[in-house]
C-alpha cells in the first residue's frame, strides 16, 4: 500500500514540474505547409513596440454563410498568434446587430453576400471588420479585400492571404510616435482640396499632412528648398501650369536629398465638363516643362490618348418616358478600366483602376529599376493630339482590328540611384543642399491626372472608390494609398501584401449531389458496423459459454 501511495505522489510531482517546465518553455508550432501562422520579423518588430494594453475587436460573429466561418476561424487563429507573441494584446469577438447603425458611422460598411446552401442561392449580410484600440488612438480594419475576383471562395483566399498585412499595418499605424510628413504640392494649378478629398483623408490617418506651395521658389528659392527637404514625400496631382527652372531645380534636389515623390500627369488637356456640355472636346498637348527632367530619370509621357475597349461606362440621356429622362451606362473607352500587376505589393488584390483621357508611358535605359505597376488591355488604340473627341463617336460600331496596340503602361515605381537633372548644367539659384545623386531612392510616376480626383455629390466630396452615377467601384484609392505606403515603408511591412497561400475549399456543386452518399458513409455506416460488431460479439459469446 505504502508502494503504491508513494508511486501516486511521485507521478503527481512529476506532472506538476512538467506543468511547470511547459509554462516556462511555452511553443506554438505551425504544422501548415504554407506556414499560414508563422509571423514574420517585421511584424515581430512591430509587436515588440507594444508596451500597453492594444484591444482588438472583430465583428465576425453571429449567423453567416457557414464558407465565412473560414474566415472567422483563421481570423481567430491568426490573432491568437499575435497574442502569444505580447501579452498585451487583447481580443474580442463581438455581434454586430446591435450596432450596426454606429458601425457604419464608423465607416464599417457591411457586405451583402450570395450564399449557395443545399444547391439553393441565397442572401446574407456580414460586417467583415475588426477595430484596434491603443490609447487615444483606433483605426478600423476590413477583412475582406476590395479587389475583383471570380468567386465568394477567390475573395476567401484573398482575405486570410491579406490577414498579417493588414492587422499589422493598423497596429504600426498606431503605435508610431512620429508620423512621417507628406507635402501635398501647390502652386501650379493642381487639384484642388475638395477633389482630393477621399484619397487624402485616408493619407492624414497615418501620416502628417502639410500644403506646399512653390510659388516661394520665386521670393526665398534657399529656404523653400531647405523647407521641403523636411518632408518625406511630395505628391504632385494634375498640375495644370508650367513650372519654372527654379520650381524644377527645388523638386530635383528634393528628390536627391531623399525625398520620395508621388508624380500624377496630364499631358494632355482634355476637358471632361465640355464634352458634356457641348458634346465635343478639343484634346491638346499640355506643357509643364517636365520633359527634361522626367527624361532624366528613365521615363518620358506621351501626348497620344489611349482608348481601350475594356473601359468604364459613362452616363447617358438615351431619350425620354413622358417628362423623365432615361440614361444608360456606356463603355467609354477614353477611360480605361487598367489592370493592376499582380506581382507587386503595391497593385496586389487591387482592384482594376479607372483613368480618364490616360496617356501612355516609355521607359528609357538607365541604371533605375522600372515596375510596370497599372496596364491596359491588349486591345488598344492611340490616338494623337490634338485632336478632337465626339461624344457621338460612342454609338460607332467597334472594329475590333483598329485596336491592335497592345498593351500599354500607364504607371510604373522608380527605383535606385537617381542622377540629377542639374547635373553639370546651370543652377537657377544656389544651395548648400545641392547633391549629384540620390542613394536608394523611390518615386512613382502616373500618367493620368485624374486618378486620384474624386466626385462632388450635393456639394460634398463622393468616395473615390465609386463612381456616383454608374455604381461601378474601382481600386484607384487602395492603388495610390498602397503607392504612398510603399514609398514611406521603411520596415518593409507593404511586402507582407505578397503573401500567398492554398485555402482548399469544397466543390459545393458535387457535395450537394453527393450529400446522401456521404451522410450515409459518415452517420449510417459507423452504427451500421457497430451494430454488426455487437450482435457478433453476443452470438459468440453465447455459443462459447451456452
Amino acid at each position: 500500500m505504502n508502494k503504491k501511495i508513494k508511486n501516486i505522489v511521485l507521478l503527481i510531482v512529476g506532472f506538476v514540474i512538467v506543468q511547470f517546465i511547459s509554462e516556462l518553455f511555452y511553443k506554438r508550432f505551425d504544422l501548415t505547409a504554407d506556414k499560414r501562422y508563422t509571423l514574420s520579423e517585421t511584424t515581430k518588430e512591430i509587436l515588440s513596440t507594444i508596451d500597453k494594453t492594444l484591444f482588438i475587436t472583430v465583428y465576425l460573429e453571429g449567423d453567416f454563410p457557414s464558407e465565412f466561418k473560414r474566415l472567422q476561424v483563421e481570423t481567430g487563429q491568426y490573432l491568437e498568434e499575435l497574442a502569444s507573441k505580447n501579452s498585451n494584446i487583447k481580443i474580442t469577438f463581438e455581434v454586430p446587430d446591435n450596432q450596426r447603425e454606429d458601425l457604419i458611422k464608423r465607416g464599417m460598411m457591411p457586405s451583402q453576400l450570395t450564399v449557395e446552401e443545399q444547391g439553393k442561392l441565397s442572401e446574407a449580410i456580414i460586417f467583415p471588420w475588426a477595430e484596434v484600440a491603443y490609447g487615444k488612438k483606433s483605426t478600423i480594419v476590413a477583412l475582406l479585400p476590395n479587389a475583383i475576383v471570380a468567386s465568394q471562395e477567390e475573395q476567401l483566399q484573398k482575405a486570410i492571404e491579406n490577414l498579417e498585412y493588414s492587422f499589422s499595418n493598423a497596429i504600426n499605424s498606431i503605435t508610431q510616435t512620429r508620423q512621417k510628413k507628406v507635402a501635398i504640392i501647390t502652386g501650379n494649378g493642381e487639384l484642388q482640396d475638395i477633389y482630393q478629398y477621399s484619397f487624402l483623408s485616408e493619407i492624414a490617418k497615418k501620416y502628417r499632412l502639410a500644403k506646399f506651395t512653390l510659388d516661394s521658389v520665386a521670393t526665398s528659392p534657399q529656404q523653400t528648398l531647405q523647407d521641403l527637404t523636411d518632408l518625406d514625400v511630395a505628391i504632385i496631382a494634375k498640375p495644370t501650369e508650367k513650372f519654372t527652372a527654379a520650381e524644377k531645380f527645388t523638386l530635383d534636389q528634393f528628390i536627391m536629398n531623399g525625398g520620395k515623390t508621388l508624380w500624377m500627369i496630364d499631358n494632355v488637356n482634355a476637358d471632361q465638363d465640355s464634352l458634356f456640355k457641348t458634346g465635343k472636346l478639343l484634346a491638346y498637348p499640355r506643357d509643364l516643362n517636365l520633359t527634361d527632367l522626367l527624361f532624366t530619370y528613365g521615363v518620358r509621357i506621351n501626348t497620344s490618348l489611349i482608348k481601350d475597349l475594356y473601359a468604364a461606362q459613362i452616363p447617358l440621356a438615351t431619350g425620354k418616358v413622358g417628362n423623365q429622362t432615361q440614361f444608360k451606362n456606356l463603355d467609354w473607352f477614353y477611360h480605361p478600366l487598367v489592370g493592376a500587376n499582380p506581382n507587386h505589393p503595391i497593385t496586389k488584390n487591387v482592384a482594376s483602376v479607372r483613368l480618364q483621357y490616360a496617356n501612355q508611358i516609355d521607359t528609357l535605359k538607365n541604371n533605375i529599376k522600372k515596375t510596370p505597376l497599372l496596364l491596359s488591355s491588349a486591345l488598344t488604340q492611340k490616338v494623337g493630339t490634338p485632336t478632337f473627341i465626339d461624344l457621338q463617336s460612342i454609338a460607332e460600331e467597334v472594329i475590333e482590328t483598329n485596336y491592335n496596340d497592345g498593351n500599354q503602361v500607364f504607371a510604373t515605381l522608380l527605383e535606385g540611384d537617381f542622377n540629377s537633372a542639374f547635373k553639370n548644367r546651370v543652377h537657377p539659384f544656389t544651395s548648400p543642399l545641392f547633391k549629384e545623386q540620390a542613394t536608394a531612392n523611390k518615386m512613382i510616376i502616373i500618367a493620368d491626372g485624374d486618378i486620384g480626383k474624386n466626385q462632388i455629390l450635393k456639394g460634398k466630396p463622393y468616395d473615390l472608390a465609386r463612381d456616383k452615377w454608374t455604381n461601378q467601384t474601382f481600386g484607384n484609392k487602395d492603388f495610390l494609398l498602397n503607392s504612398v505606403n510603399y514609398l514611406l515603408d521603411d520596415s518593409g511591412l507593404i511586402n507582407l501584401r505578397n503573401k500567398t497561400l492554398k485555402i482548399k475549399t469544397l466543390d459545393k456543386q458535387k457535395t450537394y449531389k453527393e450529400r446522401i452518399f456521404w451522410q450515409f458513409l459518415n452517420v449510417v455506416l459507423p452504427l451500421l458496423i457497430l451494430f454488426g460488431f455487437g450482435f457478433g460479439f453476443t452470438y459468440l459469446r453465447k455459443r462459447r459459454y451456452s
